[in-house]
């Protein structure tokens, strides 16, 4: 596709990126669009690390935080279509220790819904402790839940990822790092851009993050927030941590480390149903993944947030950048991606400063008014 609206959707995201990188308002930025099956905007600007000069470029990984539990989910739609999983299967019928607690009803589906009553961890969890996955997967298992499963949902920020991968590892006798490379970003081409631990031989191209006023949001929050429940102070989602070796091995899908054209690529396989040859998912079982399951307020975050299994859904008053239909998840600091099926549209921003100034929402808006793509939320 080389129309003049797809030239015109990547002069614009150019001009916003070059604006935000001169204003110092942003470090280093990528942003990526696909319509119709085609990479119509695929654009960065600044740097990835500033003390050694090194650019930002297209191929440059950055942790984007819960960015990856959208590919999480997509990870696990791709093993429930396969007949491997079902979103319906009791955690407990493979990993019996689980069950634990009054455990023994909860589903996969209530851990992608963030409806299991889990999301608590440690408060005095410190990072060494959190990336032994195995360990807090341990404890989890001993743990009875804050509500009854299934009756209301709170954001489970870690405890997600780390009852996924060990939920796959006892279904599949394969860590979820495997499963990703090879299910699914590795038939889409893009095994070595979306991960997610960060192999030793791929270090050198990550981006260091930065605080940009991320850190103070969150310590604007009342002590007493539920947020810290499950994300105790020692492990917040900041710059440090992402900055840390441990974080970057630490095979846990509650983030990923990725590209934004990476992300838009899996994305768009899921917007259009099939991408350059591959099909993910069938229609059957992205509908499922992607059908409300939750609603009312969040008890971990405070606010509605509405949930299919893995993906937060679009529409008004989201927090996804996706009109009604279009699902995705955005990442601690602006970090973002999503499908809009409708519109056969897929978007992802990643940035390596991480604040709260809504550039992942004006750089949907407009790429999808220069594309000529109606339907975007106002907020």
């Amino acid at each position: 596709m080389t129309d003049a609206r797809c030239d015109g959707a990547q002069a614009r995201a150019e001009e916003i990126l070059d604006e935000v990188i001169a204003s110092g308002e942003e470090i280093g930025v990528q942003v990526a669009a696909y319509l119709d099956g085609e990479l119509v905007v695929d654009a960065w600007a600044g740097l990835a690390d500033v003390e050694g000069g090194r650019p930002m470029g297209a191929e440059t990984l950055v942790p984007s935080w819960s960015t990856g539990k959208g590919i999480a989910a997509a990870l696990v739609a791709v093993l429930v279509d396969r007949g491997v999983v079902g979103y319906g299967t009791p955690i407990a019928a493979h990993w019996p220790e689980f069950a634990a607690r009054g455990k023994s009803e909860i589903t996969l589906g209530h851990v992608l819904s963030h409806s299991a009553g889990l999301p608590q961890l440690p408060p005095d969890v410190t990072p060494k402790e959190l990336f032994d996955v195995a360990a807090v997967g341990d404890w989890l298992a001993g743990q009875a839940p804050l509500w009854e499963p299934g009756t209301a949902s709170g954001y489970h920020g870690w405890t997600y990822g780390v009852l996924l991968a060990e939920a796959l590892r006892r279904v599949t006798g394969r860590p979820c790092d495997e499963l990703l490379r090879e299910e699914l970003v590795g038939p889409l081409g893009v095994a070595d851009s979306l991960l997610f631990s960060v192999p030793d031989h791929l270090v050198a191209g990550l981006a260091t993050c930065y605080d940009g006023g991320w850190s103070a949001y969150l310590d604007r929050m009342p002590p007493d927030s539920p947020f810290f429940a499950f994300a105790p102070r020692r492990v917040l989602p900041v710059a440090a941590l992402a900055n840390r070796a441990d974080f970057r091995r630490a095979a846990l899908p509650a983030n990923g480390t990725m590209t934004a054209r990476a992300a838009a690529r899996v994305y768009a396989a899921l917007a259009c149903g099939e991408l350059d040859g591959v099909r993910l998912v069938s229609e059957a079982t992205l509908k499922e993944a992607t059908t409300p399951r939750t609603s009312g307020e969040d008890r971990s975050l405070g606010f509605p947030l509405l949930k299919g299994y893995g993906f937060m859904l679009g529409g008004a008053g989201s927090v996804v950048r996706s009109p009604d239909g279009g699902f995705g998840t955005n990442g601690s600091g602006g970090s973002a991606a999503s499908a809009d099926p409708a519109h056969r549209f897929s978007f992802a921003v990643t940035k390596n400063r991480m604040s709260v100034n809504g550039l992942d929402k004006r750089l949907f808006r407009e790429i999808r008014a220069a594309l000529g793509i109606g339907g975007a939320p106002a907020s």
